[in-house]
């Protein structure tokens, strides 16, 4: 039984790609159809927005954690602290 065809759109060329025709990181997929893959920004999109709005992802205190009270991360990026 043949493979079924796979779609993504590429990040850097902003166009419909194949299977192979960009690299992974480059890449939002896969799609089942040309036309699913088409609307990928639409998608992710959508999902930023549900995240922004799902209380599942957003603790009451989220907000404060890795900051001081000047509002500035005690946080580097990998996770080390910031001594002054």
């Amino acid at each position: 039984m043949p493979e079924q065809e796979q779609w993504y759109w590429s990040l850097k060329e902003h166009r419909v790609v194949g299977e192979g025709e960009a690299k992974a990181e480059d890449r939002l997929g896969p799609y089942p159809t040309r036309e699913e893959a088409a609307k990928a920004l639409d998608h992710v999109q959508e999902r930023n927005e549900q995240w922004v709005t799902d209380p599942r992802f957003n603790d009451p205190d989220e907000d404060d954690e890795g900051k001081d009270e000047d509002d500035e991360p005690r946080f580097r990026f990998d996770g080390s602290p910031i001594e002054d």
